[in-house]
């Protein structure tokens, strides 16, 4: 089994934010999968089903960005599972909009989920980097992060959303170069 987990923050202000890319990305997953019906569970939602021949739970913390460890690590614990059974969806802020870069391990660029999930487990899991671009000044990063998407950037989110959960299966299957290589292709269409 894997668990896959969106980091966003809980609650209708927050959906659109770009900080809750992570809860977008997992919500589209389960739609596009058939996953079971959302459960409470693990200080969180979850949701389980197939990607592809994978058996995955799907996990949106309920803790607040920076308590996201605390769900996710519960849920790790519970199946017995590692770090390498852990992959984290987020956003990347020094990656260009809408850009989707898979990688294991490394630091957390100041992300505070990412910090979180790094001090209850260690760095050695996987990340789906979803790029929302920098605004440019360090001064304006809150709001930036903090702010929803604009109606000009609703498009080609939907597409980013589209192309992630169509080639989840060959993340699901450990092929994270095919999988960036796949959402690429269908984001240049």
């Amino acid at each position: 089994m894997q668990i896959w987990a969106g980091l966003g923050n809980p609650g209708p202000q927050y959906a659109m934010h770009r900080h809750n890319v992570g809860f977008m990305a997992i919500d589209l997953i389960a739609d596009m999968h058939g996953f079971a019906p959302v459960r409470k569970q693990f200080q969180g939602w979850t949701q389980e089903g197939r990607v592809g021949s994978e058996k995955v739970l799907l996990l949106k913390p309920a803790t607040f960005m920076n308590e996201s460890g605390r769900a996710i690590g519960e849920a790790l614990r519970f199946y017995k599972l590692g770090p390498d059974a852990l992959t984290v969806f987020h956003d990347e802020l020094d990656l260009a909009p809408f850009k989707v870069k898979v990688k294991r391990g490394g630091g957390t660029a100041g992300h505070n989920g990412l910090r979180s999930t790094d001090q209850h487990l260690g760095p050695d899991f996987r990340r789906v980097r979803i790029g929302i671009g920098h605004p440019g000044h360090k001064d304006r990063v809150t709001g930036y992060v903090l702010g929803n998407y604009a109606k000009t950037e609703l498009d080609p989110l939907a597409d980013m959303l589209g192309a992630i959960g169509a080639e989840a299966p060959w993340l699901a299957a450990g092929d994270d170069v095919r999988f960036m290589n796949d959402v690429a292709l269908r984001l240049a269409q």
